[in-house]
């Protein structure tokens, strides 16, 4: 084993929205601070194992469109989640998979071919003051990251130390056989509650056998979906509680909204149903205009579809001692 120089990077274009995270600030709802994180907290699991850091280090998180950085120092990276068309040094380089960059080199991305959004990991995990228990960015609240922000232009990004047998993840990728079937037209599985009781059986049944769009007012707290009404039965507010990522609200105006990493703590609108924890990232890779179905499982199927996923990523790339 050698100890490598720790990586180092500089922000030559920042792209639409580029923003550091991990697997988000758990623990403070109850004072108000939402969890955040990836959107994707698939993507950045993978990415982490193929670099060899542990599934919570922070990876910057590309929103639509890439960024370009500048690599001063040689980086074992991985790219993962949508396809934005990765490049070093002009030269197409595959998602999912171990890349090595030289010193000097440059990432940038071009056209956008699926998904919303790309994950970078490089060995050694970012080295940005942990706030809250995270590195995780939550831009409302300027919270974590680099200054709890987003990248700009002429940020440097500085890596932890890497310790790694040189070479030994060198074009380590994900099997294709349990790659996330991301889709612009989404099929997400659905628990029902905590509130599907505040609902006709009407607003039930249309909620597993409608298609919905999503809409252009979405972003990391939740995305505004349109199609058929969801009738309230009882009422459109309810005594507030936790809003876990991936629960359905529906307010008065009876179209749903799917929270997601940025969500608020609390909410006082009912949640007829919580997608499951495998198909949130199809659902973080959704953008404005595609579609998205909902299917009903119950909550023992939803575990073990969740432990299936986690068992068959654990064989792939085992996670670090």
């Amino acid at each position: 084993m050698s100890t490598t120089e720790p990586t180092r990077f500089r922000v030559t274009r920042p792209g639409f929205l580029t923003t550091i995270q991990d697997l988000g600030r758990f623990g403070y709802q109850r004072y108000g601070m939402p969890v955040s994180g990836a959107m994707d907290a698939f993507a950045l699991r993978v990415a982490n194992r193929l670099v060899g850091n542990p599934d919570n280090s922070a990876v910057v998180e590309f929103t639509i469109q890439g960024a370009d950085l500048f690599f001063e120092t040689p980086a074992v990276i991985a790219l993962t989640g949508g396809d934005l068309s990765p490049a070093v040094d002009g030269a197409r380089i595959p998602s999912w998979t171990t890349v090595t960059v030289s010193q000097g080199s440059a990432l940038t991305f071009g056209r956008r071919k699926s998904g919303a959004r790309a994950y970078l990991a490089v060995s050694g995990g970012l080295d940005v003051p942990v706030t809250l228990g995270s590195r995780s960015t939550h831009l409302r609240s300027r919270t974590g990251g680099l200054n709890g922000r987003a990248l700009r232009r002429d940020d440097v990004i500085m890596c932890g130390p890497s310790l790694r047998q040189d070479g030994a993840v060198e074009g380590r990728a994900l099997p294709e056989k349990i790659l996330p079937p991301y889709s612009p037209n989404a099929t997400l599985r659905v628990v029902l509650g905590p509130q599907d009781d505040y609902f006709h059986q009407e607003a039930l049944d249309r909620l597993i056998t409608s298609r919905y769009t999503v809409s252009p007012q979405s972003d990391r707290m939740g995305y505004r979906l349109t199609g058929h009404p969801l009738a309230h039965a009882v009422s459109s507010e309810c005594i507030s509680d936790a809003t876990p990522f991936g629960a359905i609200q529906v307010p008065a105006n009876q179209q749903p909204i799917l929270l997601m990493a940025d969500r608020q703590t609390t909410g006082g609108y009912p949640k007829i149903g919580v997608v499951i924890s495998a198909d949130l990232p199809l659902a973080a890779q959704l953008l404005p205009g595609d579609t998205v179905c909902f299917s009903l499982v119950e909550a023992a199927e939803a575990q073990a579809i969740t432990r299936v996923q986690l068992q068959a990523l654990n064989r792939a790339l085992p996670p670090m001692p």
